[in-house]
């Protein structure tokens, strides 16, 4: 039978997942809910936070119409309570003991899901229904492995990974399709492209890059925790190698990818933005906030990852001098490091493609 959420429970869940101190594996073992459903809870109320700042005029014949389809909900629900609290009555009569009120449970009940008969019984759900079990310090293990191998050589594809770590291809496969990541050959898409959505040239072959703001890159990796894994994303100024803006998310919505691009295009506007195939970068969001400022948008082409090899680069910079040498407990841990490192890669870290100079004295140092 379909499980049943209370507006409560999604809100409380909702705001777990908006505030990414925990991983979406963490949540999804927490709270019991299934990965695609938690997704779907965090689109509702990212839309829900941003419906509050509209201004919405409303005619008096509208307000008449929501006060009735209000009234027509509270009736309804004054249904099911009563439906509810007879049944409750009925079963509680008596003080009862955790066994004996599983055994309240009635399953083919016409009007009471189990779920909200468990909530009504004070019962874990876990006592009726098979929870799936969280990811498994093995299964973690894995992907970490493959996160290492995958920074290192982001050219290996499954077959070699699967080689290296000696465990069955499929299952390769899998883990690398769970994490957002695929060899660069013969595709470099950290995700798979939409059905049918726009690709857009690629602008950069020979082109001579001569000043800030002139291409910037956006690019998606994974984030290693204690518990599981999170995903970053990151906005770099090709010329510079500055960091102009990044998140860290939970998931591989397309809210934070967007949440990087706005706090980028906040601080400045390039002439050319890159980035892959990947679905989150030829969504109409994506693309509309690009073309809205008249940015020239170049996406590398199949097979050439390595068009994007100053992000990889960046990559491996954090992943080695940061993740890889840091625990990270959760959400809020790992962005109070990286905030560190970025602050430190941005203003104190020195390249030698630089002239030994940092990003951030290049970028606001020459920018125009």
């Amino acid at each position: 039978m379909r499980r049943k959420f209370t507006t409560q429970f999604k809100a409380q869940v909702a705001r777990e997942l908006l505030r990414d101190s925990k991983t979406l594996a963490q949540i999804a073992s927490e709270y019991e809910v299934g990965s695609s459903q938690l997704s779907e809870w965090k689109q509702t109320a990212v839309k829900g936070l941003a419906r509050l700042f509209e201004d919405e005029q409303q005619t008096l014949v509208s307000q008449q119409a929501e006060h009735e389809r209000e009234k027509e909900a509270l009736y309804a629900r004054i249904g099911e309570l009563s439906t509810q609290v007879a049944w409750l009555k009925k079963k509680l009569a008596s003080k009862c003991s955790r066994v004996e009120r599983l055994g309240m449970v009635e399953r083919d009940h016409s009007e009471l899901s189990v779920v909200e008969q468990t909530e009504l019984l004070g019962l874990d759900r876990s006592g009726v229904y098979y929870v799936p079990a969280a990811v498994s310090a093995q299964e973690l293990a894995i992907k970490h492995q493959i996160d290492e191998l995958y920074t290192r050589w982001p050219f290996y594809g499954s077959r070699k990974i699967a080689d290296e770590l000696g465990i069955n291809r499929k299952a390769a496969q899998r883990h690398m399709r769970e994490m957002g990541i695929a060899g660069i050959c013969p595709g470099p898409n950290l995700s798979k492209k939409a059905a049918k959505a726009g690709v857009f040239p690629y602008l950069l072959r020979g082109l001579s890059i001569t000043h800030p703001n002139h291409v910037w890159g956006i690019d998606i990796t994974y984030i290693r925790m204690l518990k599981g894994w999170m995903y970053l994303v990151a906005v770099l100024d090709w010329y510079s190698r500055y960091v102009v803006s990044w998140e860290l998310d939970n998931s591989l919505e397309e809210t934070f990818v967007l949440m990087a691009v706005d706090r980028a295009l906040a601080q400045a506007v390039p002439t050319i933005w890159n980035s892959d195939q990947g679905s989150h970068f030829t969504s109409p969001q994506y693309i509309q906030r690009l073309q809205d400022q008249h940015i020239s948008i170049s996406m590398d082409g199949k097979g050439r990852a390595l068009d994007n090899v100053f992000t990889e680069r960046l990559w491996r910079s954090v992943k080695y001098e940061e993740v890889f040498l840091n625990d990270y407990v959760d959400g809020t841990h790992g962005r109070q490091r990286l905030d560190n490192y970025f602050e430190f890669y941005n203003h104190r870290r020195s390249h030698q493609a630089l002239d030994y100079r940092t990003p951030a004295a290049v970028y606001f140092g020459s920018n125009r």
